[in-house]
């Protein structure tokens, strides 16, 4: 699965379905029309047969236009606030990070392993505790914002390698792009079905009136005939409208179910993993249902079918179990069986509170140099980046993640790991995190007991941490993420040089919790490369430094997959001050279209590939790079040889 061909889809799939249901807006509006022609003649004097009226189809096309609009934006609104409103909504609640509950650690560890592997933020984790039919949704505006949730019975019912199974189902969903999309949609057809609740409403306002037919009152009688027949036509009209869009809906939903199951075979290379979770919701009574209606409108968001379809299967949201169990396993026979009960698994399958049982999975050492390949597989998962985060997260020392998990000591944590290792540099840095009250009553305290712990470990730790940390951090008040993102920029500042790793926490975490805060994507403005030559020069220069040979070398190496502005890209040399000049070079990039992006990156890797070695710095920096433009990596480690340290 290509990272931007998956984007670039789910984009043709957004310009498809804004055709249908402009399409299904034109019908509605043309309906309402044929009604408004037919209460004119009613209440007008004289009958008028022309069926051409500019100023009346103009009037009704405003009111529908308004009516779905409005619907449409109100909607929109209560999800605009990203994932954890979607989810709290339908009566999610989320995990504490740092959580004593075993199924629960369970649950992180294995979203943290799939966050890990495949370069997105950490996800807030909730769970649906009234819920006792197994199922799972994704939901959100971006990768920052993004939620995983489960049910109970999803926790409770299924084995390590089955929630592995469907946790990396949902994980399809977020980097195929289909969260967004999801709540467009929804937005969309909440708006369609307002202009029915509209005419309802109308009728519901008829309730009492009596018609009278007199002679005297014929005007009076008309004009309630003509209300009752307006309401009735926009009830029909709207709900028509709404029956045609759920279909459109759910004919598409089903199509990126069978995608994301094939995309979690291929991210674990387990298919007994998520085909175990869909034999179990056959076999349990209660399956895949959801006893709230809350979460009615958001069916097609869910892991499986959450409510039974109606009108014969039409408005399904997902194939039939069978069907999604042979498109994995073809040699399925169709035979479901009642799975024993295994609600302690959860207690009983693995020690040391959640994390993978036993030994880490042994991972084939990655190469050391980063290559294209690795920008071609941007946005997906490979079964060797779960193993090697599972090696890399049992290897963290277990205060450092009690830490990440805690939204006490995440903010400690994170100022431990850009401690400088001058001693007149870090007194300075410990004097600012003592001035910072709003993270605690002793934040050098809480950091002098967590530094000891990070000298064991390796450099490749330091970001998937800082990756760790961000759902405690996210829960931090606004005024305390202000204080925390101003303190990790002067501690970052405090020698009056900024380091690649520096850099690399710095934009990860203020583009992260920006738009965890205030979820939006950024809006496309550049489609030409020349537009941004000076930008991409600067981000070639500053990966070219890191390399162990000639910067120029390096840098003409990247340029040349750009050969379109080759000749206009320069090396620029950059001093300890400019990093404000590469971090705004970034923003731009990031309002580039998805091919500059991955031309971008691919000419990254080819300045890395030039030395023939992978340092820990340039796999930060361009970590942070792809991060700063929307582009999630696998995992990647820098090799045992030197580069890591």
């Amino acid at each position: 699965m290509d990272f931007f061909e998956a984007q670039a889809r789910a984009k043709k799939r957004t310009s498809r379905l804004v055709v249908l249901f402009i399409l299904a807006v034109l019908g509605t509006i043309l309906a309402s029309y044929a009604v408004a022609l037919f209460a004119a003649n009613q209440t007008a004097e004289y009958y008028d047969d022309t069926l051409w009226r500019p100023a009346l189809f103009g009037g009704v096309s405003a009111f529908v236009l308004l009516i779905v609009g409005l619907g449409s934006l109100s909607k929109w609104a209560q999800f605009s606030h990203g994932g954890s409103a979607v989810a709290r909504s339908v009566g999610g609640k989320q995990v504490d990070p740092n959580t004593t509950d075993l199924a629960e650690r369970r649950l992180l560890n294995v979203v943290e392993e799939m966050a890990i592997a495949s370069g997105v933020p950490m996800p807030a984790v909730f769970i649906l505790p009234d819920e006792p039919g197994i199922n799972a949704f994704a939901a959100g505006l971006t990768t920052s914002d993004a939620v995983v949730a489960v049910t109970r019975g999803t926790m409770e019912k299924l084995t390590r390698d089955e929630l592995q199974g469907v946790v990396a189902h949902e994980f399809s969903h977020i980097l195929n792009g289909d969260m967004r999309l999801n709540l467009r949609i929804t937005a969309i057809i909440f708006g369609i079905l307002v202009l029915g609740l509209a005419g309802r409403a109308v009728l519901w306002s008829l309730h009492g009136t009596r018609v009278r037919s007199s002679r005297n009152d014929k005007n009076g009688g008309n004009v309630a005939i003509v209300i009752l027949v307006v309401g009735l036509s926009l009830m029909i009209i709207g709900y028509i409208g709404y029956f045609f869009g759920r279909m459109i809906q759910s004919a598409v939903s089903r199509q990126r179910e069978f995608l994301a199951d094939a995309s979690a075979v291929q991210f674990t290379r387990n298919p007994a993993g998520i085909t175990g979770a869909l034999k179990k919701i056959s076999g349990y009574a209660l399956g895949s249902s959801l006893q709230t209606s809350k979460a009615a409108s958001i069916g097609h968001f869910f892991f499986s079918q959450a409510f039974r379809s109606s009108f014969g299967g039409l408005w399904a949201t997902h194939p039939p179990l069978v069907e999604r169990i042979r498109a994995i396993d073809p040699q399925f026979d169709g035979k479901f069986f009642q799975p024993p009960e295994v609600v302690d698994v959860a207690k009983k399958s693995f020690v040391s509170a959640g994390l993978h049982p036993g030994k880490p999975k042994n991972a084939a050492p990655l190469p050391p140099v980063l290559t294209a390949a690795l920008i071609a597989n941007a946005g997906t998962v490979a079964p060797q980046n779960v193993a090697n985060a599972q090696t890399l997260l049992e290897s963290i020392p277990a205060e450092l993640r009690d830490a990440a998990h805690s939204s006490a000591d995440a903010p400690a944590l994170v100022f431990a790991l850009l401690l400088d290792s001058n001693p007149t540099v870090r007194q300075h840095q410990l004097d600012l995190v003592a001035t910072q009250s709003a993270l605690g009553p002793d934040p050098v305290r809480t950091l002098s007991r967590l530094e000891p712990h990070l000298g064991s470990t390796r450099a490749e730790h330091r970001l998937p941490l800082v990756q760790l940390a961000l759902p405690a951090l996210r829960q931090l008040s606004a005024d305390a993420q202000k204080s925390f993102l101003q303190t990790v920029d002067a501690l970052v500042k405090a020698d009056n040089r900024v380091s690649t790793f520096e850099f690399a926490v710095d934009k990860l975490l203020a583009r992260s919790l920006r738009l965890a805060n205030k979820p939006t994507s950024d809006v496309v403005e550049i489609y030409s490369f020349k537009a941004v030559a000076a930008e991409i020069s600067l981000v070639l220069s500053a990966l070219a430094q890191e390399s162990s040979g000639a910067p120029e070398q390096s840098f003409a190496s990247g340029a040349a997959q750009l050969k379109l502005i080759e000749s206009q890209l320069r090396f620029t040399p950059l001093g300890a001050d400019d990093s404000a000049r590469l971090d705004a070079a970034l923003d731009r990039l990031a309002t580039a279209s998805l091919p500059i992006k991955q031309r971008t990156l691919t000419a990254a890797a080819a300045v890395v590939n030039a030395d023939g070695h992978l340092s820990a710095g340039e796999l930060e920096l361009i970590r942070a790079f792809a991060a700063a433009l929307d582009v999630p990596l696998p995992l990647l480690t820098a090799d045992d040889t030197g580069a890591a340290g």
